[in-house]
């Protein structure tokens, strides 16, 4: 007999069949328009921290302020020389002349400082400014060949500094097009294939995510054009595997519900509307509660931070609207051929024998033992991953120097090293100190009693250097016994000092140092602003410590609140969030475990714990969405602890393919070779399976079961009787 559902047959022939040639073609279009978009990033993106600094920030008003006093934009490179034996004067003029054919190279202007030698003899620093509009990833690199090429053999030359570790920075994101993507998808395919032992299946899958995040690309690019958002290669990178991940997902419980639904209907486009029946709602939930906790980032003062929430979210947003059209049409334009050579069969009668679950199989065997012996489960497994959340103790997120934010080799680092043996560390990269004429001298002075200061400049335009040094006595003056002492330059009234830090700049004896003064300044009753690559580092850190204590608690009040209107119960929204961060607190303790006695980390960005957080209790939250779902629908038919062991069985395949699929996605974000995105994707990866294998399958199902009815309460299936 062939089951048909009466809107399905009302629907005209020439309708099924323009209606979906429709969705393809528009989807088509979006993906043909946007491809080209993947090589155009760089075009709106930035990577400078300065840029997403909240504008209350010392260091963002002395970044604005710095250009004035410069009468220039550019950004400084550290050129360091060293060897193993004390540099002679040939070799010192050789330096020399090498520097000074700098300028020859597009993106280098011509103020460049004189060639300094080290106290010891054995090495040499030059500073070079590179223009802010210059491509940094080829600027660098082409100073770094062209020194190495005029340099005798025996001296070895670094380029540090804020435009060497820019530099670094660029080409650890310079995959995020090419390498990031193709493995994200290849690793998506192997599952896909080993998932559904079918070669089109996956295809259409894949097809599906790659045009969602095109869609999405193209539509962010434009709004980072018209400077409506930030974007930055943090924040591609993890769009990318997001939309790859979560459309994968939400292709996958799509693809579940229309299996079932081929089993009990012969008709293709009947089978198609259950499909979309049984999948929106669960979609759309976990899709929202993904956006609205990625939207509470908003909240956040870290525009790094803030920016990701709509960026990720326009992405959470395609991912949802073509596993929901795109997906259905390409199915149902295939017909059952996509499933070749594992076709549903239409088998109505063995699927009422069945009662409509599966009687075998691994996610059968486990609902039995859920129901035999449920309380065990639930102790047992809670007791495991609080034993794992302990590691959370030794989590150490307060920041990294910006050297150490590239994996593997890096010449900014090894520059920064090298800088540090034979010159003050903060060479190159100085502390800037705002103030007004009144208080200039006493300004300095703070900096002069410093032990952490090296030195203290004051900005002027009456000197080749751009500056003059300041000693207790005043402003010095170049040239012979009795020159005057040039004058400061004043911009709006303000007066620019520069200090060079005794430590490497982006060292936590810096950022210290940089606190020590803002306080001296503060007990002092001055109006000074102190900025810099430090100051930026100390600003950032302290905005994200922020944010990770605002943000953690919104959001999960949000994700509560809507799984209480989705769930139309309290008690068991708040048992699924609690397992959820059980979970996360699990997953960054072993996190933190691993980086420090495996990896060996220098330590994690303060942002590392907030990310993790999001995307872990956001999405882990999806499979409990998609799991409880399917308890209540079953709770209604047959009472929930039968409910819950038929949901079990019915959605524990699907359920376990995403997690792997999310976890592998963002897996492949290891491959960046990004301090920040390595962490991020080591948590996420871990916490997902975590997630599947044991909080889904296990912990949720054997506690809803002790509970029984009650943990619907306070709605009528809470009630013995249902």
């Amino acid at each position: 007999m062939t089951h048909r559902a009466p809107t399905g047959s009302r629907v005209p022939r020439w309708l099924r069949v323009f209606l979906p040639g429709l969705l393809i073609l528009v989807w088509l279009t979006g993906a043909a328009v946007g491809g080209p978009y993947f090589g155009k990033v760089s075009e709106v993106s930035s990577n400078d921290q300065t840029t997403y600094l909240p504008e209350s920030a010392d260091a963002t008003a002395v970044q604005e302020l710095l250009g004035e006093f410069n009468d220039e934009d550019a950004i400084p490179a550290v050129i360091v020389f060293t060897s193993d034996t004390e540099l002679t004067d040939g070799q010192l003029q050789e330096i020399d002349e090498a520097v000074s054919q700098l300028p020859d190279i597009s993106g280098v202007q011509d103020d460049l400082s004189p060639v300094i030698p080290s106290d010891d003899g054995l090495a040499a620093q030059s500073f070079v400014p590179i223009g802010s509009d210059a491509e940094l990833g080829d600027v660098v690199p082409e100073v770094s060949d062209a020194l190495g090429a005029d340099l005798p053999d025996d001296v070895e030359v670094f380029v540090t500094g804020p435009a060497g570790v820019s530099a670094d920075l660029a080409a650890g994101f310079a995959g995020i097009d090419g390498l990031l993507l193709a493995v994200a998808l290849a690793a998506v395919f192997v599952i896909l294939i080993v998932v559904y032992r079918s070669l089109l299946l996956p295809i259409a899958v894949l097809s599906t995510s790659v045009s969602a995040l095109t869609v999405a690309l193209l539509t962010v690019w434009w709004l980072a054009k018209a400077e409506v958002l930030l974007l930055s290669g943090q924040t591609q990178g993890i769009l990318f595997i997001l939309v790859i991940g979560a459309a994968t997902d939400y292709s996958l419980l799509y693809v579940a519900r229309y299996r079932e639904a081929l089993r009990v209907h012969e008709d293709t486009w009947t089978a198609s509307l259950q499909g979309l029946r049984g999948s929106v709602e669960p979609i759309l939930a976990s899709g929202g509660t993904v956006i609205a906790g990625l939207l509470c980032l908003l909240l956040s003062d870290l525009k790094s931070n803030s920016t990701l929430g709509p960026v990720a979210s326009i992405g959470i947003v395609f991912a949802m609207v073509s596993a929901l059209t795109l997906l259905p049409a390409i199915l149902y334009a295939f017909g059952r051929a996509a499933f070749w050579p594992r076709r549903p069969r239409f088998e109505p009668e063995l699927v009422a024998a069945e009662g409509g679950v599966p009687t075998k199989g691994l996610w059968a065997r486990t609902g039995r033992a859920v129901e035999r012996r449920p309380r065990r489960i639930w102790i047992g497994t809670t007791l495991l991953l609080l034993v794992g959340a302990l590691g959370v103790t030794q989590l150490e997120a307060e920041g990294v120097p910006q050297s150490e934010l590239v994996l593997g080799a890096s010449e900014a680092r090894d520059g920064q090293e090298a800088l540090g043996k034979h010159f003050p560390g903060g060479s190159g990269s100085p502390t800037y100190v705002v103030t007004d004429a009144d208080s200039l001298q006493a300004s300095a002075d703070v900096l002069l009693d410093h032990p952490g200061i090296d030195g203290v400049t004051v900005t002027t335009d009456e000197t080749d250097a751009g500056s003059a040094p300041v000693d207790e006595d005043g402003i010095s003056a170049y040239g012979p016994p009795g020159t005057p002492a040039p004058e400061p330059t004043t911009v709006d009234d303000s007066i620019m000092l520069q200090a060079t830090l005794s430590d490497p700049a982006d060292s936590a004896a810096a950022q210290d140092t940089v606190r020590d003064l803002r306080e001296a300044y503060a007990a002092a009753d001055a109006a000074v602003l102190v900025g810099g690559v430090t100051a930026t580092a100390v600003d950032t850190n302290d905005a994200a410590i922020h944010d990770r204590n605002l943000i953690i608690p919104i959001v999960l009040v949000v994700i509560l609140l809507i799984l209480m209107v989705l769930l139309r119960a309290v008690l068991a929204p708040i048992l699924l969030v609690l397992t959820t961060v059980l979970s996360f607190g699990t997953a960054m303790g072993v996190a933190a475990l691993v980086f420090n006695h495996v990896f060996e980390f220098p330590g994690a960005d303060p942002a590392v714990p907030l990310y993790g957080f999001i995307f872990l209790v956001a999405l882990g939250i999806d499979y409990n969405i998609f799991l409880m779902t399917r308890v209540r629908e079953e709770s209604l038919a047959h009472g929930t602890r039968p409910g819950v062991i038929r949901a079990l069985a019915v959605t524990g395949g699907v359920i376990t393919s995403a997690g792997v699929v999310l976890a592998a996605t963002f897996a492949a974000l290891s491959v960046i070779p990004i301090l920040f995105l390595a962490q991020i994707a080591f948590i996420v990866a871990f916490g997902v399976l975590l997630d599947t294998f044991l909080v889904r399958a296990l912990l949720v199902p054997a506690l809803v079961h002790d509970i029984g009815p009650a943990v619907w309460w306070p709605s009528k299936l809470a009630k013995p009787a249902r």
